[in-house]
């Protein structure tokens, strides 16, 4: 017989003289054709919509680059190749109950071997250690799935199975990058505007910078090896106030800081002796003395929570909020529930599905004095249910926050949609399509992905729930699982990190304003604050946040799509400090920045309370006088009025080396008032 390859049986396959001897091939031979035509990306077996039966893992060409979670290891590759007829949402899945808890990862990509590129990959979305994959494709476009070994080569059945799918929908497309560790972040970390990617080992923190084309470059910033790295979730702010963002590592024992310095360019590593075993972790001004503070679940006692003394010193605290003795504290997040303007904590609340205290989700309201009084059980959204995060926004546009609290297990009830009517909390499931959706995630987040102006929810198996504008939401399949959201490419429309692979958000027509805030008073990130814009469309809201769903840092700032909106009236800005800044008539399709003003009641503070030199300064001012040793705030102004430098006053320092030359004012802060004066930059 006639030595056959794989392609040779495609081709053969369709020239009806051959039919004959194919057939006689795949009598005789019935699993030879699978074995060649699998075992590596050139040979991969062209499959349509069905059934798919892989015997062994054995092929000599490994999948790469890797593309779900799990990273490298694999040893072996079975690969297939599929073309999409129409345009439709593929789904690739091994979680078939012939499988029991067979070991499967896929991953799944574009382009030509030699030159993959990731679609989307998967590990364990389905039940136990069985995949899910999905993605969306256009009529005519081919991918190559690649099932690898990287935990097990035993055989087991697959199905590939189509939805229709409207390219006018949003998409995401796919593009690979090296990260390291846990990619965990997607925040601007050299204050540049950009979002950049932020992942971490134990001693490196690298950073995919965001260019202004749209390009990520990657550098690499070694640390002193971290006490404990996020196994659990990272969270990122200013603490000391000096521009740059710095990272909160939830470790499964204890907590590690890294401190970013003057210009971002090295991390100093701060750990507690304090054994906490970290779930959700946060920055947020807890106490509203306009330092940023830091916040963390317990998943075995109370949570903790560490105060700044204004100067980026934390002191460690354990009691008066989330004090369930045994914890069952995993999903915190930090929103304004009953709009005084003061920042409130939800807990979602997990224990095994047990109806003990541990597993019941708390409220805590901010009672504007520095404590918090839970109030879960008043409004309604005190409930036995397995959850590790929460959904908070304003879905139906009413002026409140509604909240979506998903389901990580349907052993101890399932997903609830509870609606803010002000006084209490009303639970709308029934019909939203939650009440039918069967998939569990410990990511539940809220934002606008296609810029309609309804913010739309991403949870389990890459679904996105897109907002219908009445408390109902329509779930589509998406090749974006959950990860840290941002704009990665300064296009408006939000990307999702999944791993090594950024899912670039393709976007539509709708118009978007993204609003970055800069506190003076407040916390330099504007953590906490309030942004409400009005436009046709009607009034939107957002809170500024530090750490949503479970595990991932997100961007900082406000995002809100806007659909067929050109122009925004009135942008209103509630900071923490009390402070109400408003701007009118912005257009749409852009990124603005808003800096706390000053209140007008400010009085100012006697000429002689500081001197300062040199200037001109070639880099540093050195303040001297009776107001040193007290806490304050120092502001540098720029010729436009912008703050450009911002930083709590520690050693008599104002370090100014990072800003052009020219021509600026400096501002001090304090519990005597406002001083100010000019100085130059050299």
């Amino acid at each position: 017989m006639d030595q056959f390859d794989g392609t040779t049986l495609q081709l053969n396959r369709n020239q009806p003289t051959m039919n004959l001897r194919y057939a006689l091939l795949a009598t005789l031979l019935p699993t030879a054709g699978a074995l060649l035509a699998q075992s590596t990306c050139a040979d991969a077996l062209t499959i349509t919509a069905g059934t798919y039966t892989v015997d062994t893992i054995t092929g000599v060409d490994i999948p790469l680059p890797v593309c779900s979670s799990g990273g490298t290891g694999a040893t072996a590759g079975q690969w297939y190749y599929y073309t999409a007829p129409d345009d439709l949402t593929i789904t690739v899945s091994s979680d078939l109950v012939q499988n029991g808890n067979t070991d499967t990862r896929v991953q799944i990509y574009a382009g030509s071997c030699g030159a993959l590129s990731c679609i989307v990959g998967d590990d364990d979305s389905g039940a136990g250690l069985l995949t899910v994959a999905v993605f969306n494709a256009l009529a005519g476009q081919s991918f190559y799935i690649g099932w690898d070994n990287r935990y097990s080569s035993a055989g087991f059945d697959f199905v590939v199975s189509e939805q229709p799918w409207d390219p006018s929908q949003i998409a995401f497309v796919s593009q690979t990058i090296e990260t390291s560790g846990s990619a965990y972040g997607a925040v601007d970390m050299d204050n540049d505007g950009y979002d950049d990617v932020v992942s971490v080992t134990q001693t490196n923190i690298r950073i995919h910078h965001q260019q202004s084309d749209a390009t990520l470059v990657l550098t690499d910033y070694p640390t002193t090896s971290a006490d404990y790295t996020p196994s659990w979730s990272l969270a990122a702010g200013d603490i000391d106030g000096n521009g740059y963002l710095d990272l909160l590592y939830g470790g499964g024992s204890g907590v590690t800081f890294m401190y970013a310095n003057a210009t971002g360019t090295a991390f100093a590593e701060v750990s507690g002796p304090q054994y906490v075993f970290s779930q959700r972790s946060n920055f947020v001004d807890i106490n509203s003395d306009g330092n940023l503070d830091a916040f963390v679940c317990h998943d075995v006692q109370p949570t903790v929570y560490y105060l700044n003394d204004g100067s980026g010193n934390l002191t460690f605290q354990q009691g008066g909020l989330g004090d369930t003795p045994d914890g069952g504290n995993y999903g915190s997040i930090w929103i304004d529930y009953n709009n005084d303007h003061l920042i409130d904590l939800f807990i979602a609340k997990c224990r095994g599905g047990q109806q003990v205290p541990a597993s019941v989700d708390q409220l805590h309201r901010n009672n504007g004095d520095g404590t918090f009084t839970d109030v879960a059980a008043a409004m309604n959204l005190a409930d036995y249910q397995q959850s590790w995060s929460s959904a908070w926004a304003d879905y139906d546009l009413d002026g409140d926050m509604d909240v979506l609290i998903g389901a990580s297990s349907f052993t101890q009830g399932g997903h609830k949609l509870m609606r803010n009517d002000g006084n209490t909390f009303t639970e709308v499931t029934v019909g939203s399509g939650f009440d039918v959706f069967s998939g569990t995630s410990i990511e539940w987040v809220a934002h606008d992905f296609d810029n309609d102006g309804w913010v739309d929810v991403l949870g389990a198996n890459s679904t996105i729930h897109f907002n219908n504008g009445d408390m109902t939401f329509t779930p589509l399949a998406m090749s974006a699982s959950s990860g840290p959201i941002a704009d990665l490419n300064h296009d408006g429309f939000l990307d999702v990190v999944n791993g090594s692979t950024v899912r670039y958000n393709t976007g539509n027509d709708n118009h978007w304003l993204r609003v970055n805030l800069h506190g003076t008073l407040s916390n330099a990130n504007g953590i906490g604050a309030r942004v409400e814009i009005t436009s046709p469309l009607g009034t939107q809201m957002r809170d500024v946040k530090s750490g949503d769903g479970f595990r991932y840092m997100s961007f900082l700032g406000a995002h809100f799509g806007l659909g067929a909106d050109e122009q925004v009236e009135q942008i209103i800005v509630y900071w923490p400090s009390g402070v109400v800044d408003v701007v009118e008539n912005v257009g749409a399709d852009q990124y603005i920045d808003i800096t706390e003003s000053l209140p007008t009641a400010l009085s100012p503070a006697p000429s002689d309370l500081y001197t300062f030199g040199p200037n001109p300064t070639s880099g540093q001012l050195i303040l001297s006088g009776p107001g040193m040793g007290k806490r304050a705030t120092a502001l540098v102004i720029d010729a436009t009025g912008k703050t450009v430098h911002r930083q709590i006053v520690e050693g008599a320092i104002v370090d100014v080396s990072s800003l052009s030359p020219g021509g600026y004012i400096l501002q001090i802060v304090g519990e005597a008032g406002l001083w100010q004066q000019r100085f130059t930059r050299l």
